[in-house]
């Protein structure tokens, strides 16, 4: 049974946050590399991410391949206007009109939110094939009843080109690790 609750990253010690940052960079490293690189225990380590990962902070490891030598050509950002309804209707519509598209066509989406901006409130990233599955997937979106299709409009890039950074997990575990020490000098004693 987890005991995720919500934690408020000054609540983490400079300790944890750099385990996080260091398992970011390469969730690969054993606790020995972990203790070596964070100049403490390797039982200090295990017992970090055990906490961590109780605590719903560490969600999984996984790896990030290059998508365009999986035949990924391209991605696509996509922001969209979805009409508003109760939860119990959206999740209705969600069952009878997505669902069996998504059993038909599998989308290799990397995210989906909800959000606000500039009018829109839906955003997906997703990895296509070519062009034309992304044309066939916008399809799809303009034709579920709770789209605006009007309100769709996509980002696309060229994963055969070269990025100027794509996916990564290191840029953000730089920035946990710098905030963490500009948070621990402010609250130092002169």
């Amino acid at each position: 049974m987890s005991e995720e609750k919500k934690v408020d990253s000054k609540q983490l010690k400079e300790i944890e946050l750099g385990v996080i940052a260091e398992l970011m960079k390469n969730s690969r490293r054993s606790d020995r590399e972990l203790a070596k690189a964070l100049h403490t225990s390797q039982p200090t380590v295990g017992r970090i991410i055990k906490r961590l990962e109780k605590m719903g902070i560490i969600k999984e490891y996984t790896m990030i391949p290059d998508f365009s030598k999986l035949g990924y050509k391209i991605m696509g950002i996509t922001q969209m206007k979805v009409e508003e309804v109760n939860k119990g209707q959206f999740e209705e519509m969600v069952d009878t009109e997505v669902r069996p598209f998504e059993k038909e066509m599998v989308f290799a989406n990397l995210l989906a939110v909800v959000g606000a901006d500039a009018g829109k409130n839906r955003a997906f990233v997703t990895l296509y094939k070519d062009y034309s599955a992304y044309a066939e997937a916008m399809k799809i979106v303009k034709q579920v009843s709770f789209s605006r299709g009007e309100d769709v409009e996509s980002f696309l890039v060229d994963l055969n080109t070269e990025q100027y950074r794509l996916f990564t997990m290191s840029a953000i575990a730089r920035h946990i690790l710098q905030t963490s020490k500009n948070v621990t000098s402010e609250g130092a004693e002169p």
